[in-house]
């Protein structure tokens, strides 16, 4: 239960306080700051991320994790907040569902991304969510709130974080909805004025992103549709962002001051859409559906369905009939480096190391800087027994993003067995760079203990001892 307990403080945490940007817009930054500073912002986002992340609740992949913080860039280049950088998130979730949390931190339900029948509905929720964030949202509700609305923020975190530890959902929900029923007559407006504050901006965003705006009132009208004929319990979205007829109409008249884009949807979108619905159903219930959705012509991309029977089809170890459906699918794709990671897997479930590094670097002749090919590279290298090939590529990939916790993860495993000192050292900083900071600290300490004379190592490690608990202390204060 520890994924609905998270989302729902994450959720009410949003309800009560949803996120600001061009030069249109007023200068909320004194007011904002006033009630809730942008380091406060970031400090909270990062303390959720990481517990969803440490709960295991943020899809662990690279490639569908990389195509969020692609189109989510380009969504939000044009925000302009100090000290806050944008952090997009897969959610394992199959509720319809997306949040913005404080920071800069926005989550997308897998739910919600099979959902979208278009790259233009994507990008309308992410833009509508990175709004939230940028519109500082959060600050603005908590500044126009009652003197008891911090306690009832602090309070639903709190009831959420007891409630996973003792393992109940529901618990956590009916604290938070006993908190939200304190004031829920007072912020009800108030939050219907942020919803289309966000959408309004949410498509200045979508805009200069080259996305057609209208995609926007299109994907809410038809999520309200299906909500009122199917009576769908999912579609938890409607409820956290409450859609009107009213709303609807605002947005597609605010679209007409838009010119209209004709925009193929991209092939990230197409096969990362496809490898999450084939990673959410069974094998057997995934080969039924691609194979009617093939014989039908029920698809938004023909050459994507036979990628994701492809997906299928390894997952039953159908070796023959994976490399058949990849096949089929290159054949109506233009080429891609999730294409080339497909292959690899292929290659990687026969063990056949050396046709599996051929394929991956076939890729990346192709993709130079497709990070999830060069985490492959070094995955195959790991798997082969070339302990030395895998470390020299971490060290050569480290030049080029030091800052990558995968790669430290990676280092910390060839260490494990036969280097204390940089196996510590090497899980600090995979810790570190997720700002999960009391895990890093207590790893860079054991470091310290370890024998090894590194002296440009053991120099590093002392100094971010000394940072980390610096800003342990802080994070403990507030």
């Amino acid at each position: 239960m520890s994924k609905q307990t998270l989302l729902a403080g994450v959720l009410a945490l949003t309800l009560l306080h949803p996120p600001v940007s061009y030069a249109d817009l007023p200068d909320l930054g004194e007011v904002s700051d006033a009630s809730l500073t942008l380091a406060d912002e970031n400090r909270i986002g990062r303390q959720a991320w990481r517990a969803m992340l440490e709960a295991g609740d943020i899809v662990d992949d690279q490639e569908v994790n990389d195509y969020l913080n692609d189109i989510g860039g380009r969504l939000s280049s044009g925000v302009k907040l100090p000290g806050v950088g944008f952090t997009y998130f897969c959610v394992n979730d199959s509720g319809i569902n997306a949040f913005a949390m404080p920071g800069g931190y926005i989550g997308i339900n897998i739910g919600l991304l099979l959902a979208t029948q278009s790259e233009g509905e994507l990008a309308s929720v992410l833009g509508h969510e990175t709004a939230h964030v940028a519109q500082r949202h959060i600050a603005r509700m908590k500044a126009a709130s009652s003197a008891t609305s911090p306690l009832l923020l602090l309070g639903t975190i709190i009831a959420a974080a007891l409630a996973a530890k003792a393992g109940s959902g529901q618990g956590a929900m009916g604290v938070v909805s006993a908190g939200m029923g304190l004031s829920i007559s007072n912020q009800l407006a108030f939050s219907r004025d942020f919803e289309r504050e966000a959408d309004r901006v949410g498509m200045q965003y979508m805009s200069q992103a080259g996305f057609d705006v209208r995609s926007m009132p299109a994907f809410f009208q038809r999520l309200q549709q299906n909500e009122r004929y199917s009576d769908n319990a999912a579609l938890a979205f409607l409820r956290t962002h409450p859609v009107t007829v009213e709303r609807i109409s605002e947005a597609e008249n605010r679209a007409l001051d838009y010119p209209v884009k004709m925009r193929a949807d991209s092939s990230d979108y197409l096969l990362v859409r496809e490898k999450l619905r084939a990673s959410v159903m069974t094998p057997d219930e995934g080969l039924r559906f691609y194979e009617a959705a093939l014989d039908r012509g029920l698809y938004l991309n023909e050459g994507a369905q036979w990628y994701g029977l492809a997906q299928v089809k390894l997952r039953q170890r159908d070796i023959a009939g994976a490399r058949q459906a990849l096949a089929k699918a290159r054949n109506k794709l233009p080429d891609h480096p999730m294409l080339h990671g497909l292959e690899v897997a292929i290659e990687r479930e026969r063990k056949d190391w050396p046709a599996a590094r051929k394929a991956v670097r076939a890729g990346l002749d192709r993709f130079p800087r497709s990070q999830s090919l060069q985490l492959l590279d070094i995955d195959i290298a790991i798997a082969s027994g070339d302990n030395q090939g895998a470390l020299s590529l971490i060290k050569s990939r480290l030049s080029q993003r030091p800052d990558d916790p995968a790669l430290y993860r990676r280092q910390a495993g060839l260490y494990v067995d036969r280097d204390p000192l940089r196996y510590h050292a090497a899980l600090g900083n995979a810790f570190y760079y997720e700002q999960r900071y009391q895990p890093a600290m207590e790893q860079f300490q054991l470091a310290s203990k370890a024998k090894g004379d590194d002296f440009y190592l053991r120099s590093s490690i002392e100094a971010r001892i000394r940072e980390l608990d610096r800003r342990v202390r802080e994070e403990k204060k507030k």
